[in-house]
């Protein structure tokens, strides 16, 4: 599997069976399953989105949203115990508008799924970690 680093944005391949022993870029030698969101904006999201490896869940988000600051930790959690399943990545919707509306998002916090670049499945509204991790196995996480 390719995983692009979420430092640098480098590819690097990693064998399936190694995603859980902490693989490191060969460029920059960051974690590439750092176990936490990675911080997006308008410059790295395309490339992430589309080279992640792993589908990915973006949190569009911003600082003065009271939900988005309880979900914060939340995602962190969540993002923590399905690294090896699922790339976390958060978007700023006040530094990065234009991703945001490229994605048209309404409300925030909103949560996007992302598989092999394409959007494929989207919720809003804050969510408790159990709530979230259901949400990610209905769709085949």
């Amino acid at each position: 599997m390719e995983l692009a680093c979420p430092h640098c944005l480098a590819l690097n391949r990693v064998p399936d069976e190694r995603l859980a022993d902490g693989p490191k870029c060969g460029q920059c030698g960051t974690l590439l399953l750092p176990g936490k969101p990675v911080d997006l904006n308008a410059s790295s999201f395309d490339r992430f989105i589309a080279k992640a490896g792993l589908p990915v869940l973006v949190d569009f988000w911003a600082d003065w949203c009271g939900p988005c600051k309880m979900m914060a930790p939340v995602f962190q959690q969540v993002a923590a115990d399905m690294a090896t399943r699922v790339r976390f990545a958060k978007v700023d919707t006040e530094a990065n508008p234009q991703v945001s509306m490229r994605h048209h998002i309404k409300g925030i916090p909103s949560l996007i799924l992302f598989k092999n670049g394409e959007e494929v499945a989207r919720v809003s509204g804050a969510m408790e970690a159990n709530a979230l991790k259901r949400w990610l196995l209905t769709q085949g996480m």
